[in-house]
């Protein structure tokens, strides 16, 4: 007897070493790619070791931190997913036994974890002490800088601790949950990662409608279009006649500088930058080859459109489920164990189906998150972005990225049930907040697309009736082609 329950010791014990050696190796893999991805868009710095140059490595080794964090909780829910679909095939096998339930909820308890930790202590914490500079009448140095990073901190947790307080007593008053005010742990962190969950998901409802119609003009830019009655030669040729009228406007101005004003040099500089870029554009088209022009174009077209037709159908039908049934409804799992029954009707034909929908969608999101017009001034640029903007970029990934699997699992892209901390938000369990949050990405994804796709007949139109001039006399240049309109006094030849 005393001989099994030692061997069932060692069972426990080499399972829970394995488990951690592998959440290990994941992190690591993760670590390692979000480190050279944030290195390559970080502006670069001297090479003096002062103590700014020690707040900004210890506040990049934060990011990277926060930015695997991100990248675990999108992976979280497709990893999953396979998992469980292997371990249907393959229920036996030997070479697979380590992925098992106590691994899968260990995984989502610690992104749960590391969110949480990331969000409300280590962003915050390296933000301010990016920013701070000691205490007036202190001595300088680091361990002052670190003085005042805690005191923020621990002022900014008790306004958010009051906020929260102030708002749960509002919206429950009854006498269980005044009493549950004061429980910190059980209470407190819960209901604020709750409402920072509701956050992100509301935030991924904004971005990624506008994202996935954004995903047809990105590919666009980085494909080659086909060439339908375009003569690629006249237009190269009358986009050196204007690169050279330019370039001579520029070299006069040189020679009579006392004659020229400042803000025409750098216009004409502006001028010269854009025709350039489109002399560039049209010299890649004409060098593209016969299969990248007519077939590869296309084909990336219909897959994007096909991906966006099918995430719109799926929450349609999810609509209609949550009508009839509810066991639609987004819910949590206690269960230690995954391998029950298959969650895909399809097998894992489904399940690989809604991982790409899932990955899709998180792509849509951030495409859409840095076209919108508020968030613009976060979006990154190789080798010159600030330390202050990665942090941005890192806690608006972080939100997006932990609000993902619940997202996938309300709009029905996948029926496979929130474990750990994902399936206690309070949210989710609101039948009216689930079907508005599916009836809004339906109707804001449909017409985003109606929008994009019915832009060309509108400008038609608009020319028809005349209309095009006024939009034109409204801005100085052309925001999808970047040239210069009749008020930007562009020289035709």
């Amino acid at each position: 007897m005393e001989e099994d329950d030692v061997t069932i010791r060692e069972q426990n014990f080499h399972s829970q070493v394995r488990e951690y050696i592998i959440c290990f190796l994941m992190f690591a893999v993760l670590y390692i790619v979000s480190y050279f991805i944030i290195t390559r868009y970080k502006r670069k710095t001297d090479d003096v070791e002062d103590e700014d140059a020690v707040v900004n490595r210890i506040s990049l080794y934060l990011c990277t931190f926060t930015l695997a964090v991100s990248g675990g909780a999108v992976f979280l829910l497709p990893f999953s997913i396979i998992s469980n679909e292997i371990l249907q095939s393959f229920p036996k096998n030997y070479y697979i036994q380590w992925l098992n339930g106590s691994l899968i909820h260990g995984l989502w308890n610690l992104v749960s974890l590391f969110s949480n930790l990331c969000l409300f202590v280590l962003m915050p914490f390296a933000y301010f002490f990016l920013e701070s500079e000691g205490f007036a009448g202190s001595k300088k140095g680091i361990k002052a800088r670190i003085l005042e990073t805690f005191v923020m901190l621990f002022l900014l947790a008790l306004l958010i601790l009051g906020i929260v307080w102030v708002a749960s007593a509002l919206i429950d008053n009854d006498a269980a949950s005044m009493e549950s005010l004061y429980d910190l742990w059980e209470f407190y962190l819960p209901y604020l990662y709750s409402c920072i969950s509701l956050m992100g998901g509301l935030l991924l409802l904004m971005c990624t409608p506008v994202g996935l119609s954004r995903m047809f003009t990105v590919m666009g830019q980085l494909l080659v279009k086909p060439t339908i009655l375009e003569d690629l030669d006249e237009q190269i040729y009358s986009i050196h006649l204007q690169e050279e009228s330019l370039q001579r406007r520029l070299n006069g101005s040189s020679f009579h500088l006392t004659y020229t004003r400042p803000g025409s040099t750098l216009q004409l500089h502006k001028e010269l930058d854009n025709v350039r870029n489109q002399r560039n554009k049209l010299e890649r088209r004409k060098k593209a080859s016969g299969w990248e022009k007519n077939l590869l174009y296309p084909m990336v077209m219909l897959i994007l459109l096909s991906g966006t037709t099918i995430s719109v159908l799926l929450v349609v039908f999810n609509i209609l489920y949550l009508l009839v049934d509810e066991t639609a409804m987004p819910k949590g799992s206690t269960d230690r164990g995954i391998v029950n029954t298959s969650l895909s009707t399809f097998g894992v034909a489904q399940a690989v189906l809604e991982i790409i929908l899932m990955i899709y969608l998180m792509v849509s999101s951030l495409v859409g998150f840095y076209s919108l017009r508020v968030f613009q001034g976060l979006t990154p640029r190789k080798d010159d972005t600030t330390m202050t903007t990665i942090i941005g970029c890192c806690v608006s990934i972080l939100v997006l990225s932990s609000a993902l699997p619940v997202m996938s699992r309300t709009l029905g892209i996948t029926r496979f049930d929130l474990l750990g901390d994902f399936g206690r938000f309070n949210w989710l369990g609101n039948f009216y907040i689930v079907l508005s949050y599916n009836m809004l990405f339906a109707v804001v994804t449909t017409l985003c697309l109606v929008r994009k796709f019915t832009s060309a007949v509108r400008e038609e139109l608009l020319k028809a009736l005349g209309l095009d001039k006024l939009q034109l006399s409204n801005s100085p240049t052309d925001p999808e082609s970047g040239k210069l309109s009749a008020n930007g006094h562009q020289k035709t030849l």
